[in-house]
């Protein structure tokens, strides 16, 4: 079976980042993306950014050591927000399943948040397989579709799992 890992972001992983997350229909799943998909200037400003914030995790998804693409924690407005983007030609075998499992065992904030666009069936699958609970929707401006659209909010509250000092006692959370 096909190993699925997280690793730090590196410098040398931009440009195929750069090229996934410009993919068309990627993008016009994901809906609430960059302005210009295609603006490399915006896009290395943006990165630079998020990997040099104390306050955001960022990694890179790994499949038997490729690239496959990118998940991170970020804080938005003083919540704990996740997000994740897989190179279209990996969706449907698991791969942000098991990303997403993997970063809720090192990102123990709760409660934690998500939002998709409503009808991306696909992320929000993957989002609730994963203990995230729908909480609300809203109306919202999605750059990729250059109008409103619905997007999903949803809420991790589970708590994280057991730390190294607990497990020290013997006692192990399971959910």
């Amino acid at each position: 079976m096909a190993e699925v890992a997280l690793r730090p972001v590196d410098d040398s992983d931009l440009d195929a980042l750069f090229e996934q997350m410009r993919d068309p229909e990627s993008v016009r799943m994901a809906a609430f993306t960059a302005e210009n998909p295609d603006d490399r200037a915006a896009f290395d400003a943006h990165m630079s950014k998020v990997l040099a914030s104390p306050e955001s995790t960022n990694r890179a998804v790994t499949l038997d050591g490729r690239l496959v693409g990118s998940i991170a924690s970020f804080v938005v407005d003083g919540d704990t927000e996740v997000t994740y983007w897989i190179d279209r030609s990996f969706w449907g075998h698991g791969i942000a399943g098991q990303a997403l499992a993997l970063l809720l065992e090192s990102v123990r904030v709760r409660p934690l948040f998500a939002r998709a666009a409503s009808d991306n069936v696909g992320s929000l699958k993957v989002l609730q397989r994963a203990g995230f609970a729908v909480i609300g929707t809203e109306i919202s401006f999605a750059n990729a579709r250059n109008r409103e659209i619905e997007e999903t909010i949803l809420r991790l509250d589970e708590p994280a799992e057991t730390t190294p000092s607990d497990a020290s006692s013997g006692e192990r959370q399971t959910h």
